[in-house]
């Protein structure tokens, strides 16, 4: 497990991935020229309150691997 601190809207907070999906989402930020924490603050400014954000990034992650052109 690979534990991320962020600050989100002011406030700090931890998410834990799996180290598989952390190398997927630092590749991701790479390719898209942005940072993992844009990426992790998009995607918690997406989802609804009551979702899970560890959640929500590991759906974002294969959303985005299934819309790659292989």
């Amino acid at each position: 497990m690979h534990k991320i601190s962020i600050s989100l809207s002011g406030h700090q907070t931890s998410i834990s991935l799996e180290q598989e999906f952390f190398d997927v989402l630092k590749t991701l930020a790479e390719q898209q020229k942005t940072s993992v924490a844009a990426i992790i603050k998009q995607i918690d400014d997406k989802r609804k309150p009551e979702s899970n954000l560890s959640s929500e990034i590991r759906i974002w992650i294969l959303k985005q691997l299934l819309k790659t052109p292989k």
